[in-house]
Formats: structure tokens, sequence, C-alpha cells
């Protein structure tokens, strides 16, 4: 990918509501770009009343355009318009993406804008695949059970992956036949309102897909409480998910999809290719310096081959390649934010006084600007420890080491989280018996990040989550089911 200049960069800088770019007087916020530190943009926060239209905007586009009710390969026809536009135009989404976020160019354009595009159009092939069933009933009845969209649903997204994220949510509910509300982060909210106008250019009516900027106090908490949001979809912090669920509830119930906090564990025996295992450890350290839900943040290994997993983690993760996100040859992220970065700061500090022994970085990358932190590694830590127990979202991973396969099983199964894990051996037995004995909703074996085998629903245990993303399962949680009997008797 090409370089780029950071101020040479044009976009929409407001809400997205019927089609049109929005803005409106009151409150705004600075937003920085996470490489320097500038601010380069000011953002509108939308207020409940700026919610509500966007929300009677959609129920009416919903109406008008007949988006639930048309055929629906015809859905599907602009959906898989729009994943074409998206891939014609993944320069410029990548250049967006990485101006404001802690993606690299080249990542962006090769990984999340593609990605984004090949997810739409998996979604685009379920528009006319779930539409209900007959049911078994006695010979003078006939049931039916029927699928119908929601109407209008609500979705917020992170900042870490704005529009692999925004496509998770929109993806499904816009292939079932909704609407959606999608309020992006504070933080990273720009790509996604260009993502939205492609889906309008695609043929996709207006008013199907909005977008509304802003906090989560304000903007978000009045998407979460809005009666006319049949259904909310979120991925983030535990904490905020909480917060969500509990304005859902006051509100009006309604049905909630949570992709939340992970302290993920990277569980390696001794019989496993060590270096593919370390390949794999150190690329999730490095892959957007950690600073992902997925991060497998915990190295769990048998004892007797702890020193040399070690020593071949520490010589990949001692050089990386920090710099800009509009440098092609940049291929380690900055900390999203100098208040992100001092939080990992924070913990690295207590998890020290508390007995960690610090083993590779543990402090900033200076001369770039903005945050950067050293991949780090912290030994001698136990299962009270704040490094291991808290989701830090930076590229710090504990070691812990264990005897048996019951320690090791035991050591990763964290008391709050339950997102993902990873499983090292070459011994198939012992992996499967992982994959019953782990208690995560997702499990690699002798690998550790996703791919763009879609039909895989990703989502967790515990306070990890409920509901899925990807996969049918993501349908699916975009359409309530009506039963339907009737007397045919004579």
């Amino acid at each position: 990918m090409r370089d780029f200049n950071p101020d040479s960069v044009a976009f929409a800088k407001g809400h997205f509501i019927a089609g049109a770019v929005i803005d409106e007087p009151g409150e705004r916020l600075s937003v920085a770009r996470p490489s320097d530190a500038v601010d380069y943009a000011e953002l509108p926060v939308a207020s409940v009343e700026t919610v509500d239209r966007a929300v009677k905007d959609a129920t009416e586009a919903v109406k008008r355009s007949g988006w639930a009710t048309r055929p629906p390969r015809e859905r599907a026809r602009a959906m898989q318009r729009w994943a074409e536009l998206i891939e014609a135009k993944a320069e410029e989404l990548g250049q967006l993406e990485a101006l404001g976020s802690t993606r690299p160019i080249a990542q962006a354009v090769t990984g999340d804008v593609m990605g984004t595009a090949e997810g739409i159009r998996f979604f685009s092939e379920y528009a006319d695949k779930l539409g209900g069933e007959v049911a078994a009933t006695r010979t003078d009845h006939f049931g039916m059970i029927v699928s119908e969209p929601y109407g209008v649903v609500g979705a917020i997204t992170p900042w870490n992956f704005p529009l692999s994220m925004a496509s998770w949510k929109v993806g499904p509910a816009l292939a079932a036949g909704n609407a959606i509300v999608l309020k992006p982060s504070e933080l990273t909210p720009f790509s996604t309102v260009r993502l939205a106008q492609l889906a309008v250019e695609a043929g996709i009516p207006a008013g199907i897909f909005n977008v509304v900027q802003g906090t989560g106090a304000v903007t978000g908490d009045a998407l979460s409480r809005h009666p006319g949001i049949a259904k909310l979809s979120f991925t983030g912090s535990t904490r905020t998910g909480i917060a969500i669920m509990k304005a859902a509830a006051e509100s009006g119930i309604k049905p909630v999809t949570l992709e939340l906090g992970g302290k993920s564990p990277q569980l390696v025996f001794a019989d496993a290719d060590l270096d593919k295992a370390a390949d794999c450890i150190a690329g999730s350290l490095i892959a957007n310096a950690g600073q992902a839900c997925v991060a497998g943040s915990r190295l769990i290994v048998q004892r007797q081959v702890a020193d040399a997993l070690v020593a071949a983690l520490k010589s990949r993760l001692a050089h990386v390649a920090p710099g800009p996100t509009w440098k092609s040859s940049t291929g380690f992220a900055p900390i999203i934010s100098e208040l992100q970065a001092r939080r990992i700061d924070t913990i690295l500090a207590r998890s020290r006084e508390q007995g960690a022994e610090l083993l590779l970085g543990g402090s900033r990358i200076e001369g770039h600007g903005g945050a950067f932190y050293q991949p780090t590694l912290l030994a001698g830590v136990t299962t009270e420890n704040a490094a291991v127990r808290e989701e830090i979202f930076g590229p710090v991973l504990t070691i812990q080491s264990f005897e048996t396969e019951e320690e090791g099983f035991a050591l990763a199964d964290h008391p709050e989280y339950g997102l993902a894990a990873g499983v090292y051996t070459a011994d198939l037995g012992r992996g499967l018996r992982a994959v019953r004995q782990l208690k995560a909703g997702t499990v690699w074996i002798n690998r550790y990040s996703r791919t763009l085998d879609f039909i895989l629903p990703t989502g967790g245990y515990k306070s990890s989550g409920i509901g899925k993303d990807l996969g049918r399962q993501a349908v699916e949680a975009n359409l309530r089911h009506k039963t339907v009997l009737i007397d045919i008797g004579a």
C-alpha cells in the first residue's frame, strides 16, 4: 500500500440519517489521531432528540422502501453491489480507517476493508435462506413458525476495528430485513459514515443504515433506551455491556447481543510445535498492539518447555516496526489514546508491586508522537495478579507454567472472562479434551486468530457476553419468530 498524507484525507464530519450527512449545533468533541495525538476533527454529539429522529426516520424508511417485504434476492443483490463498491473504494476506505484508528494502512486495506466487503457479501447470501418452517402437528391442524425482522435494530461498535465491527452488525441486520441505527466509537467515528454512504450508492434505500455520532453516556444511552429500537447489539467492555443491558431493561424489554471483554489463555503443551506456537502467540500480541477483545494475553505453558518458548517469544518480540498508521512500513500499531496508555502503565505498576517479574518491555516506545507501547512479558504471576485478572487492552502477555493437563486446564479458566482460548498440542485427543474443558466461546487449536470463514460465529461465555456475531446465528438473532396454527379439520 502507498503512504498517504493524513492532512489531505477528506471525510464527512456528521451523522448520517435518512441518506444524508447531518450536522447539529450543541456539544462537540475533539477527535485525535492515535499515531501523533493531533486533533484532526470535531465530532457532533447526537442528543436524545437526534437519536429519536434517526430511529423514526429508520422506521419510516422500512415502511416506505419495503426493504423487509421485497423479494429477498433483491436485498441480497443490493448488498452484493455494496460489497463490490467497498472493494472498489478500498484505498479510500483504508486511508480513512488508518487516519483515525490504530489500523496501519497496509493492514487496513488488505485486511479490514476487504474483510468488510467479504462479510457483507457473506451475510447477503442469507437473505433468502431463513424463512421459517412447517411444524409437526395433529393432522387436522397446520402449524407454521414464521421468521420476521424486528424492524429497527440498534448497534454500538468499538474503536479497535471500526469498519469490520460495523459490518458484523449491519450485515446480518440488513440481510434479515431490518433497518439499523449504529453508533460508532467517538474515538473512531468517521469511516462508518463513508460505509453507510456507499450502501445508499449501491441501492440500499436511504434510512435503512443510519449512523449517529456521540458519546456512550449521551448517544449510546439514548439509543439503548429508545422504545423504537427493538433489538440491540454491542461490542465493547463488560462494564459498558452491563450499562446497556440495564438501560434496555429499564426502557422496555428487548433482546441484546453482547460481545464483551476477554482475558484469553494460550495453553501450550510440551508436545507442541514450539516454533509455530511462538509465531502464533507473538502474532496475537503484536496484532493491533494487543488491542483486541480476543487477544491471547495469558500464556500457560507446560514447565518443561517454558524456558525455550519464552526465549523464542523474546526473539520475535524484541523488534517491532512502530510508526504512524499512514506509513506502509508500519507494522506495529499505536495505543488508541494517552488515557489508555496510562491505564496500561497503571496495571503494569500494580502487577509488579504484586510480584510480577518483567522479562521484556514494560514501557513506552518514544519518538513517534502518539502513544506506543513495547511488547511486554510478565512472569512470576499468580491468578490474583492484576495483569492476569484485568483486561489490559495492550501488548502485555502474562506467563504461568503447569505440570499436568488438569493443572493447565484449571489455570486457563478465568474467574470472569470466557471469550476465546488457544491450545497448542500434537495430541488430537488432548486438543479435543481441551475443547470440552475450556469455558470459552471460541477455541483455536494450533492457531490463534480468526479467518474469513464468516460461517463460524463468535461470542463469549461468562462476562464475555451473550449471543453471537458472525455465522448463521448472527442473522437468526436479527429475526423474531411467530407461531401460526390453522384449524383445517372438516
